[in-house]
């Protein structure tokens, strides 16, 4: 059930896997729909991902969204200014990459994304490394380990997605407390917290959906349409 929220709401923000995709991490045509209208209405979406920008970006063109892009957890920002946009990094990958070298010496079995080839701000590892083990290894070290149940993730502590999604809606004249925010993830709990209306999923993680203002009854992209709906943003 969702609590009492402000409104009206003038922007959206979303994570993209599990939220706009199915359970085989497809984009969904539902999805796709919802964020047209939403565009058509003068509503902008921002995504806002652990994926890396080139993944993000194709999303960000291909969707047809006119909000910025936060890629990385936070790490980088990206705004679609002009015919290039402008990117900001906001983390150092030299505190990850420092904190990966930890994981290894520690003899963790850890084994770092495919898509790591075009990190530029953090390390992300497979999922099915031992989180527990990965935390004690980096222990001491300034670096936040945050699982999203796709990736595990190393960041230089202080980087998020929430502070990097503050920076990006400043131009735009927004803040998180004017957006529906939707996510699943621990990545995407300050994000959901911070919302005008913060949208999680019963495939969520319980820390998203402890952190929600409403947990659809549907998964992925049903439930982000329902979500978008308890919020009153679409009927």
């Amino acid at each position: 059930m969702a609590r009492r929220v402000g409104g009206p709401f003038r922007g959206v923000v979303t994570d993209v896997d599990g939220t706009l995709t199915d359970a085989q991490r497809r984009l969904d045509p539902h999805a796709s729909r919802a964020v047209l209208g939403l565009e058509a209405r003068g509503i902008p979406v921002t995504l806002a991902t652990g994926n890396v920008l080139p993944i993000a970006l194709a999303l960000h063109r291909f969707l047809g969204t006119s909000g910025p892009v936060v890629a990385e957890n936070g790490g980088l920002v990206y705004w679609p200014r002009g015919t290039r946009g402008t990117v900001e990094r906001r983390a150092d990958r030299k505190v990850a990459l420092r904190a990966w070298r930890a994981v290894r010496a520690a003899g963790v079995p850890a084994r770092r994304l495919f898509t790591d080839r075009w990190r530029e701000t953090e390390v992300a590892l497979e999922p099915s490394v031992p989180l527990a083990a990965v935390r004690r290894a980096v222990r001491g070290l300034p670096v936040t380990v945050e699982s999203t149940g796709y990736a595990v993730h190393l960041m230089e502590k202080g980087v998020g997605k929430l502070p990097s999604l503050v920076r990006a809606l400043k131009p735009l004249g927004l803040s998180p407390r004017d957006c529906v925010i939707l996510g699943d993830g621990d990545n995407d709990v300050a994000m959901l917290r911070a919302a005008g209306f913060g949208v999680s999923f019963p495939t969520g993680s319980r820390r998203a959906r402890s952190a929600a203002t409403f947990v659809t009854r549907h998964a992925y992209a049903d439930g982000f349409e329902e979500g978008l709906k308890a919020s009153g943003l679409v009927r």
